[in-house]
């Protein structure tokens, strides 16, 4: 959805030269921004989330391991 904002023009300066440093652009930073602050921490919500990333990426195990090494605080 496109949208029209009223902002003063040093505001979106800054804001413009802070997305050049991050490697972003203005319109992004306002839309993470926004889907920030409309973030739910509702369970469901959570769970769907990760596993729409488990989904993307390829996550596994080096295992299986003993329990010896799963107990190891690296100290020995």
């Amino acid at each position: 959805m496109n949208i029209t904002l009223s902002i003063d023009d040093r505001v979106v300066a800054e804001a413009r030269r802070i997305a050049s440093e991050r490697g972003t652009s203005l319109n992004q930073l306002v839309r993470d921004f926004l889907a920030d602050l409309t973030r739910t921490d509702d369970p469901e919500v959570v769970i769907a989330e990760l596993e729409e990333l488990w989904a993307k990426e390829n996550y596994r195990s080096e295992g299986p391991w003993t329990r010896e090494e799963l107990h190891d605080d690296g100290r020995s």
